[in-house]
């Protein structure tokens, strides 16, 4: 070997070892494995969305650079996916189910597929969205718009089966917004659907034929839950992705709110199993246990969010953030409350719930022809973007939004539920509105994810709609709709870099390394309708600017 080549090798090595560099106290075993790679949805099963990469750190980010972007040439409802990153190649998804394979290191085209759709799929009312891609056994999996999973061929982006599991013409366009998900040889997900006149389901298929394993259907069989035929139209969609824990062998999903969402008086009954976080088993399909957080859900309280999976007393449990504004933590084995803590700070539409038995206290339902404040509004005390859980800190990093709602209830008019895309909120009417004494806002919260304690807080004029990634480089990466992306120091939230991109944020930040380089790679491109329900609130939405570009960043 000569002097050049030696010199070469001991660089590699050297860039090796510092992209590697972890703090002493950093931990092995679940989320810390694998950390070239963002092999999954939240990067690993307990969905804490923490990459341990350090190379990118609170010294030297300000160095952050653009190293290439991506764009996929189609912009409606922006870019709302988590890029998947195995091995050097990312994959993603835009618009109209289109898949792209890209080189990680340079940003290049590898291969992309732009399905045929079904004619149907223009008439849903998700049309065009999509948030991700599934990777593995040698497959790139989609749910798409018009309700089927398909497999693609890794390597070349070649279509190996697809199986068609919703039907769009008699489900009012249910079909798959979020990615399925895999759990061992089972490939699983739900539908869109929950605030339209369906019931909802859970799907499983064989993830290499392709061929269906078994469906979960969520409105539990039972007159006392669901008096009357009100079962047959009762919404409880399971619209975002669950997670899949290899160890006890076991799905957690979550389910949307009830429906007709807002017009409870033909629903009587808890209403099992909406507004809960199910656990099943991924060979047949079976409920272990449920929680059911918002009994008869009359607000469009959805618990269709992430399973935060973090150690109580060294041992696992489960922190649920639910739509109503409380985060639920539960046991991961049998779903028993460990504590309830509110998370937002306007809550009116109960006192507060029970920490040990999760009995909602003195709720106030919507009522038929009279107008009611609800707080937080149907969107949320957060939207479906994600918050990201850093093992370092012990501090839970999610964003809020602290907007509330006027409701009218009323009855669905039949003739207006007519077309594939109707929706079944059971009101006369709704607006978004401020908040009691305060302007309509968001935030950004570091927290303890057992206590709700606050560490640190920052409050932006709209609420954010991305999801957040956090590092080992003790980082807090995330983005807001005017198109900002920042770096926040993981300890303080101090802001430490800064990047316009032009476009608001929707999707999630992730980090991995390529060619001896950490990335931070963000979607970008504001999208989605809840910027548009949310220009009920704040106007100036209606003014900024759609995109689709995939921005990647490093440091020379």
């Amino acid at each position: 070997m000569n002097k050049m080549s030696t010199a070469s090798a001991l660089l590699a090595t050297l860039a090796a070892a510092l992209l590697h560099a972890v703090p002493a106290q950093a931990q092995s075993g679940p989320g810390y494995e694998d950390p070239d790679n963002w092999p999954q949805y939240h990067r690993s099963y307990n969905a804490w969305r923490f990459s341990p990469l350090s190379a990118i750190n609170k010294d030297n980010v300000k160095r952050l650079k653009v190293a290439w972007v991506h764009q996929p040439g189609n912009i409606t409802h922006g870019l709302q996916a988590t890029p998947i990153v195995i091995d050097g190649v990312l994959y993603y998804v835009s618009a109209n189910n289109n898949v792209w394979a890209v080189d990680a290191a340079t940003g290049a085209t590898l291969w992309h597929y732009e399905p045929k759709l079904s004619p149907l799929a223009k008439q849903s009312f998700y049309a065009a969205a999509s948030r991700g891609v599934t990777v593995g056994r040698g497959k790139v999996y989609l749910g798409t718009l018009d309700g089927r999973f398909v497999a693609l061929d890794q390597k070349t982006g070649k279509e190996l089966w697809s199986t068609q599991l919703s039907d769009l013409k008699t489900q009012y366009g249910a079909l798959f917004s979020a990615p399925p998900q895999l759990a061992g040889n089972v490939l699983f997900g739900g539908t869109t659907g929950g605030d339209q006149p369906i019931m909802g389901k859970i799907y499983a298929v064989d993830a290499d034929s392709g061929k269906p394993v078994w469906t979960f259907d969520v409105l539990k069989d039972d007159p006392a839950s669901w008096p009357g035929d009100s079962r047959k139209a009762g919404g409880g969609s399971a619209w975002m992705p669950g997670t899949y824990d290899p160890r006890s062998d076991t799905i957690y999903i979550g389910t949307s709110n009830a429906a007709p969402d807002y017009y409870n008086a033909e629903r009587k009954g808890d209403n099992k199993y909406t507004a809960s976080l199910l656990a099943l088993d991924p060979k047949s399909g079976k409920l272990k246990w449920a929680r059911q957080e918002v009994p008869h859900d009359s607000w469009d309280f959805d618990s269709a969010y992430e399973a935060l999976m973090v150690k109580k007393d060294g041992k696992d449990v489960i922190v649920h953030l639910n739509k109503g504004g409380f985060v639920f933590v539960m046991d991961k084995d049998d779903g028993s409350l460990h504590n309830v803590w509110q998370f937002a700070q306007n809550v009116n539409w109960v006192k507060g719930i029970d920490p040990k038995s999760g009995k909602l206290i003195d709720p106030i339902y919507p009522e038929a022809g009279k107008r009611k404040l609800f707080c937080p509004n149907l969107l949320g005390a957060r939207s479906w973007n994600h918050g990201a859980y850093n093992p370092q800190t012990g501090l839970w990093y999610s964003h809020a939004m602290e907007v509330c709602n006027e409701v009218v209830a009323g009855k669905d008019d039949p003739s207006n539920l007519v077309a594939m895309s109707a929706l079944s909120l059971g009101i006369e009417e709704i607006k978004l509105v401020p908040p009691p004494a305060d302007k309509p806002h968001g935030r950004l919260d570091a927290r303890d994810p057992l206590t709700g304690k606050v560490k640190w807080s920052l409050r932006y004029d709209m609420p954010p709609l991305s999801s957040v990634l956090t590092t080992a480089g003790g980082l807090v990466f995330t983005g807001d709709l005017h198109g900002h992306i920042y770096a926040y120091d993981a300890d303080d939230g101090k802001e430490l870099w800064r990047f316009n991109a032009g476009s608001g944020l929707r999707g999630g930040p992730v980090s991995y390394a390529a060619g001896g380089r950490q990335y931070i790679v963000v979607p970008t491109g504001l999208g989605s309708h809840a910027p548009g329900f949310l220009a009920g609130a704040f106007p100036e939405i209606k003014d900024l600017p759609g995109g689709a570009a995939l921005i990647a960043f490093t440091v020379d």
